[in-house]
């Protein structure tokens, strides 16, 4: 009994230290699913220590970075943060409170590259920066093309370097309301790893096994203790109809997902794993019940956390 004790203490210690080592600085310039156009899914990310940002999904935008400078967060004001520290986009899939904040402040923004899968880079092409509906800042589609964004499609499975950074990107297909889409990206920095996933159903509700896939990917990281965190939807409370869903998780269907990844890993390796809860819809209790939900579920010792706009997370 003693020794089994020494050994539960020595893997707790283990566990801290190892998260503890802080690898990626997470900059949320909105974190909600919807309602609040000034709070929806944007996250800018970079290694520790640099100014070197990417930005995971791009609902919104300039709001968000004029929280965080009012928070000090940054020194500089918000036009040369967009223009200077954000150095491209990664786009999980093509509806607006994804990357409207994108769009609306592209006049403003510098020349940089949007990272998308064919299927989200097509929408954009042929949707958002046309002539049609707002300009081409684009390098691609109507004519004149003013190239100011330059489009990289990615390939599923296949990491590429993210220009001006340190950082490096896998991305992997999602399903989102079958037949919709949507992606989840793996960012590496050295040999620390951080999933971002957009929005997506269970496999059981959307009858695909995307994110089975998902989960044997990034199993032995989680093994290894290198996936520093796990930014993942719950767009829904419990009470909410299958039906009605479109393509999201509840409480319950997340949980259901974390311990197919628990019987991938190991369950002693879940155990203060941080996943970050993202697009909450605010409608009506839903925030509240959906916070409840989750904690009262986390039977596998996951570090739950809610995301705060303008609020530093490290990893």
């Amino acid at each position: 009994m003693k020794r089994y004790f020494i050994s539960a203490i020595l893997f707790f210690v283990y566990t801290s230290t190892v998260y503890a080592q802080k690898k990626f600085t997470v900059i949320p310039l909105g974190v909600k699913g919807g309602s609040d156009e000034s709070n929806l899914s944007s996250y800018m990310l970079a290694s520790k220590g640099s100014l070197d940002f990417i930005c995971l999904d791009a609902g919104t935008i300039h709001c968000g970075i004029q929280k965080a400078v009012d928070s000090r967060l940054f020194t500089q004001k918000v036009a040369s943060v967009l223009r200077t520290d954000i150095k491209g986009y990664f786009i999980s899939h093509p509806h607006l409170d994804h990357l409207a904040g994108l769009v609306v402040n592209s006049p403003d923004d510098s020349s940089k590259a949007i990272y998308a899968l064919p299927f989200c880079i097509d929408v954009l092409k042929n949707n958002y920066f046309t002539w049609k509906s707002w300009a081409n800042f684009g390098n691609e589609g109507d004519k004149p093309a003013l190239g100011k964004y330059h489009y990289v499609t990615l390939t599923e499975g296949k990491e590429i370097a993210a220009e001006n950074t340190s950082l490096f990107v896998t991305p992997y297909l999602l399903s989102h309301s079958t037949p919709g889409q949507s992606t989840a990206f793996l960012v590496r920095s050295e040999d620390a790893y951080l999933l971002y996933l957009g929005d997506t159903g269970a496999d059981e509700v959307e009858k695909a096994n995307n994110l089975k896939t998902l989960w044997q990917n990034i199993s032995p990281l989680v093994k290894a203790k290198k996936l520093k965190a796990i930014f993942i939807e719950v767009s829904f409370p419990n009470q909410q109809a299958e039906k009605l869903l479109f393509g999201h998780l509840t409480p319950k269907l997340l949980m259901q997902e974390m311990h197919i990844l628990s019987g991938l890993a190991g369950s002693d390796a879940m155990k203060g794993l941080p996943v970050v809860i993202t697009h909450i819809k605010p409608n009506g209790n839903n925030e509240n019940m959906i916070k409840e939900q989750v904690t009262a579920s986390n039977d596998l010792g996951l570090k739950i956390i809610f995301p705060q706009q303008a609020k530093k997370l490290e990893f």
